[in-house]
């Protein structure tokens, strides 16, 4: 047998954590990693913070799981909490992003056959997006790479160019559900959407009674300096995805939606067996006591603009190599040359310089750290990423 035990889906780096403290990872045999990868934005609270682990542990030793059968206290206590704090004003709860995405299309789809309008199904979505590995989250993007060898997917979606309002509306046609869109890209490239092409989602759903579903799985809970990103545009969405920092490092996820959009959503048409388990809930719950605590986002803010202004200043005695800064909060994207290519700085920065960083289309490097870094943190990512760019060498020059 030559086949892995673990399925080999992934190009593991060397890079083997066993432990983490606050915003570093500890590999196995003892070195240090700044983490500002944060497990592809998930470990929002960075790793064992003491008031996550202990409400985990604290309900592991009370109950686990008793499926979805049964009346739900945790799974109620956590959904009012998330509609308190968002637009929203029901939730299912899952146990990954592409699961939430998952349920905010059928969502979607089911609000119009509820209305007597089943031909209304397809989503316009956007190119270079990304929603997920399931069939039908693949089949919302246009990415060749994650529909390869996938095929026959499913009908349903169009796709538009990114930002590019005028585009998307030209797709609108009789059986047109809503759009699914990221306010932020972040595979794609740590793209935010402008502000006029949002509106104009939101206006073009208000017009043709349309909805717009929004994947704020990555750009959500808090990255960008409020709980979600939609609310810095100052638009309300009909539906929601969202997952990674919801649990801290817990496998959760969320579809939120308002009560007009869930219509269709009666018994019988959704389900799961560990989606909003007991153990899950209480993750939440304590992701949510840091989070609502006065200053919290503010200090997201802050700590957001810290960072921008220490790789800005930072871009200029590099420039053979970096080209510019993007991104919201502490969402961000440090766009490379055409001399470098971001997978290869990315692990470049991980094997000799000990910071960790993800790669993202478009040519860029993610920068996700924890939400709760300090000044500290930041200077030490900026030395770290101006000593390996001091010495990387770019492809063209091999």
């Amino acid at each position: 047998m030559t086949i892995t035990a673990l399925m080999p889906v992934y190009p593991r780096c060397d890079v083997r954590p066993v432990r983490g403290e606050g915003c570093y990872l500890i590999g196995e045999r003892g070195e240090r990693y700044l983490d500002f990868a944060s497990g592809i934005a998930v470990n929002c609270l960075g790793h064992a913070h003491p008031h996550l682990t202990k409400a985990i542990a604290d309900q592991a030793a009370t109950l686990m799981h008793v499926s979805n059968l049964y009346g739900s206290p945790q799974g109620e206590a956590f959904a009012q909490r998330l509609v308190d704090n968002s637009f929203a004003d029901t939730v299912f709860l899952t146990n990954s992003g592409a699961e939430a995405v998952e349920c905010a299309i059928k969502t979607a789809r089911r609000y119009h056959h509820a209305n007597g309008n089943p031909q209304r199904h397809k989503l316009i979505t956007f190119n270079n997006a990304f929603h997920g590995r399931t069939i039908g989250t693949i089949s919302a993007t246009n990415q060749d790479k994650l529909r390869d060898g996938f095929e026959p997917l499913l009908p349903g979606f169009a796709y538009a160019p990114f930002d590019d309002l005028d585009a998307a509306l030209a797709l609108i046609d009789d059986n047109t559900a809503g759009f699914l869109v990221e306010p932020i890209q972040g595979e794609g490239g740590i793209r935010p959407a402008s502000q006029a092409f949002l509106q104009g989602l939101r206006d073009a759903c208000d017009k043709h009674g349309l909805l717009l579903v929004l994947d704020e799985v990555q750009c959500g809970y808090g990255r960008t300096g409020t709980l979600f990103a939609h609310e810095q545009y100052g638009i309300k969405p009909d539906i929601v995805a969202a997952a990674k920092g919801i649990g801290g490092g817990f496998p959760l996820g969320a579809c939120l939606a308002t009560e007009e959009a869930a219509k269709g959503m009666v018994a019988g048409t959704h389900g799961s067996t560990y989606g909003g388990g007991p153990l899950a809930c209480a993750a939440g719950q304590a992701v949510l006591d840091v989070m609502l605590e006065d200053g919290f986002f503010d200090s997201v803010k802050a700590s957001g603009e810290r960072l921008r202004a220490g790789l800005e200043q930072m871009i200029p005695n590099h420039d053979h190599l970096f080209d510019s800064v993007r991104g919201m909060g502490l969402m961000l994207g440090l766009k490379l040359k055409d001399t470098a290519v971001s997978r290869d700085f990315v692990a470049h920065c991980r094997d000799h310089h000990g910071l960790l960083l993800v790669a993202a289309g478009d040519n860029v490097v993610r920068i996700l750290p924890p939400l709760v870094i300090e000044e500290s943190h930041i200077a030490e990512a900026i030395e770290k990423l101006s000593d390996a760019a001091r010495v990387y060498v770019p492809v063209s020059d091999d």
